[in-house]
């Protein structure tokens, strides 16, 4: 079993190029998979390894970026090492949106606990605004959520400038962090009822009674359990290797799936020499799993 540990932090960083070769060494030896990305404004991160293993490079974090506590984190369970491989990347932002967060500016943000929710979101008034991408919110959302429908995060301020100033605004996103920044603007702008979820979908699907629930499907996650459920359990989304989509099994019962090739979403923009080239490819997987091994363009776990 292993620990698949989420976090973010606002905080300013110095020499990230050090910090990024420690945290990278740290990762490497003690067998722990995942992302960690630095920015002069702070960190975020999904890892994935051992409780032992998790528990000191959360400490070597900490550690490392001086930090005594994050500002958001999640954990749950999982069954595989759901990544690839381990990376530190240094990025210009954290969070893309050409927006710099300092821990003062965020601490100003109205986060509201999973308990209460509910209660927000069911206000006829309240504008629920779901801030991912249009693929995530197909797996799953809350309901009456909206989406802005845009594929790159820089692209949202100007979604966002469009929004009426006098509703109040329910704000979420996979585990809050995009919804700091995009708060932030709507703040800057004139918005006065800005409000998100604390600790985003996951941390509601961990703690909210699933029979109270008003989220609707699956949580598209970036590793490769590709969707969780309620409790944080692996869902039951798979990766298309065509476009790189979440597929449901409905998806799979379409005559425009194709296993490693294609599926609903893309098979009508494929060529023939793509799809071609896709066959030959899943026939190599196919290939070493018979023969016990695992082939280098095979992305999904057991």
């Amino acid at each position: 079993m292993f620990d698949v540990f989420g976090f973010y932090k606002f905080k300013q960083l110095q020499s990230l190029k050090k910090k990024k070769y420690l945290l990278q060494k740290s990762l490497i030896e003690q067998n722990i998979c995942g992302t960690i990305i630095l920015a002069k404004e702070g960190v975020n991160a999904t890892i994935a390894g051992k409780s032992l293993n998790i528990r000191f490079i959360v400490n070597k974090i900490k550690k490392t970026l001086d930090i005594k506590n994050f500002d958001s984190e999640n954990i749950s369970k999982c069954k595989f090492q759901p990544f690839h491989r381990a990376k530190a990347k240094i990025k210009k932002e954290i969070v893309p949106m050409k927006l710099s967060l300092t821990p003062k500016t965020k601490n100003k943000n109205n986060y509201i606990e999973p308990n209460k929710w509910n209660k927000l979101i069911k206000d006829k008034n309240t504008l629920v605004l779901d801030s991912r991408k249009p693929f995530e919110y197909d797996v799953g959302t809350f309901n009456k959520s909206i989406n802005p429908k845009v594929d790159n995060f820089r692209e949202f301020p100007k979604y966002l400038n469009k929004l009426n100033k006098k509703k109040p605004i329910a704000m979420f996103c996979t585990g809050g962090i995009r919804c700091e920044k995009a708060s932030v603007f709507l703040k800057k702008k004139g918005f006065k009822n800005v409000y998100q979820l604390r600790g985003g979908i996951l941390n509601y699907l961990k703690k909210a009674n699933k029979k109270k629930s008003l989220w609707k499907g699956e949580c598209f996650v970036f590793d490769n359990r590709i969707s969780v459920k309620h409790g944080l359990i692996k869902g039951t989304y798979s990766m298309c290797s065509g476009c790189r989509k979440p597929i449901s099994p409905e998806d799979k019962k379409s005559t425009k799936y194709e296993e490693g090739v294609s599926c609903p979403n893309c098979h009508d923009r494929l060529s023939n020499s793509q799809k071609d080239r896709f066959r030959m490819r899943q026939k190599q997987i196919n290939l070493a799993k018979k023969s016990g091994k695992k082939h280098i363009f095979q992305k999904e776990f057991n």
